[in-house]
């Protein structure tokens, strides 16, 4: 195919999809995704359906929906053993790929058909405990971190700030901004396009770790917001208030913090790591400005899951309401490749549907076994099944997302939510008993019944939901090593 568009997939950890000044919220500037949204193709309607990094993570490379991936939780320690990826489609289709940033796979330096990574994972307990092989160990795996020590120092880490790394505590970075893992991705990234064969094609995916926690962004970020009336939490008739109380004076947690004060101090972290990442999408823009690159390459942007920010009571991800599983979803680039800009397409996707779409726009192949859609002509989805195995509180959950409303089933208790989205967007109201919506309820119980008739865990008969069964975080499909190459 002549002609093919350079690709860059710009990738944030734990962005909400409300977190953009052009989606509509009162607080986070966001300047430089703003302008990329209404120029380009913005997707409202868009969802991580197993909303932690390493199972969105997953969906994201294989283009395959989460039973199909086999990773229906968090779990580290598992090989990835994909045979058919996004970035490796891409290479053969004759493009030079590059990831800078995150991965979160397995091994640490698993390629997954990427020509070359150059890793920043962020805080990973499980490649950081004592006894981990040197090689897998992220104080030498992981570039960034390596690159750190070598400028500040062997001691020098993330951890100096004292802030954890899923925590809700929040502080401003203690060492200059170049040396900012959110710097460093942008700055890598733009090396790369000094670095690259002119005469080919490229697949570079910048993918930042923040504003997944520590919120640490440089101090010019946090005056920011510091002195702002920032739009407190959601909270609705369903919140598990006695939950809060217990669990919300532990800085590591599911719930958010029990004092208004360090909420307030978590907003004002979360949203100045976001405005911290804006502003080096900025430096990537003007970098691909100067290599004369804007008028032959499209940008995509996205984020693996969401944030719940204390919405609810509630904190990090996994949890299938807006905050955790809703994600930013936008399409950037000349008309020639990607249609008229300025658009909102009201399609509902999912990070599945990005590997399709860039295979798309390389004129490369779509494999026929992917579970995603191009987001190039329409998504044809009308329901999107998500769920999420959760280690408290017997929550493992299931839900059924369309545009317009959720219905969701926790499996173990046999608990049940439905939120009307179009009046209800914030989910503050659960009307599962609502009589005007019990035939609605119905609908969405037994899709979800369907598409659990054949897990392995025993959820469903394919006409009755069945409570009681045992999540599991990795399917049998997952959990034998030696991987078919296109399950």
């Amino acid at each position: 195919m002549a002609d093919r568009p350079n690709i860059v997939l710009i990738m944030t950890d734990e962005m909400r999809g409300d977190c953009i000044g052009f989606a509509g919220h009162p607080d986070v500037k966001t300047p430089y995704l703003d302008t990329l949204a209404s120029q380009g193709v913005y997707f409202p309607h868009a969802y991580s359906s197993c909303p932690t990094c390493v199972p969105a993570r997953a969906i994201l490379h294989t283009g395959l929906s989460q039973r199909h991936t086999g990773k229906v939780g968090y779990q580290d320690g598992v090989d990835w053993n994909y045979g058919c990826t996004m970035a490796g489609e891409l290479a053969k289709a004759g493009y030079y790929t590059q990831c800078v940033g995150k991965m979160h796979v397995h091994p640490l330096r698993n390629y997954l058909g990427f020509h070359n990574v150059e890793l920043h994972d962020g805080y990973l307990h499980e490649y950081r405990f004592a006894g981990v092989d040197h090689y897998g160990n992220q104080t030498y795996a992981d570039d960034y971190f390596y690159w750190l020590k070598e400028q500040l120092g062997a001691s020098a880490d993330v951890t100096d700030s004292g802030m954890d790394c899923n925590g809700w505590t929040a502080r401003p970075w203690p060492y200059e901004e170049k040396y900012h893992p959110t710097n460093w991705v942008a700055s890598r990234s733009i090396d790369f396009l000094r670095r690259r064969d002119p005469r080919q094609p490229f697949f570079l995916m910048a993918s930042f770790v923040r504003p997944h926690a520590p919120y640490d962004a440089p101090q010019w970020y946090f005056d920011l917001y510091k002195d702002k009336d920032l739009r407190p939490p959601f909270r609705g008739d369903w919140d598990d208030q006695e939950f809060l109380r217990q669990k919300g004076r532990t800085f590591n947690n599911c719930t958010g913090p029990l004092d208004p004060e360090l909420i307030r101090q978590q907003q004002i972290g979360y949203y100045a790591c976001i405005t911290h990442v804006d502003h080096q999408i900025g430096r990537l823009l003007m970098a691909l400005t100067e290599h004369r690159l804007m008028d032959n390459t499209v940008i995509l942007f996205t984020s693996d899951h969401g944030e719940m920010l204390s919405d609810h009571g509630w904190d990090r991800k996994s949890l299938p309401y807006e905050g955790s599983a809703r994600i930013p979803m936008l399409i950037w680039g000349p008309e020639k490749y990607v249609g008229p800009g300025g658009r909102v397409d009201e399609s509902l996707v999912e990070l599945r549907d990005v590997m399709p779409t860039c295979l798309d726009l390389a004129g490369a192949p779509i494999p026929a076994h992917l579970d995603g859609q191009s987001m190039l002509h329409g998504v044809d989805r009308q329901w999107l099944h998500g769920e999420h195995t959760f280690w408290v509180n017997n929550a493992s959950s299931q839900f059924i997302v369309t545009t317009r409303d959720k219905f969701i089933w926790f499996s173990q208790r046999n608990e049940e939510q439905y939120f009307d989205l179009e009046r209800d967007p914030h989910e503050t109201h659960n009307a599962i008993h609502d009589p005007e919506y019990q035939d609605r309820i119905a609908e969405l119980r037994h899709l979800l019944a369907q598409a659990l008739k054949d897990s392995e865990e025993g959820y469903s008969d394919g006409e009755h939901l069945i409570p009681g069964r045992t999540p599991v975080d990795c399917l049998s499909n997952v959990r034998d090593r030696n991987c078919p190459e296109n399950f």
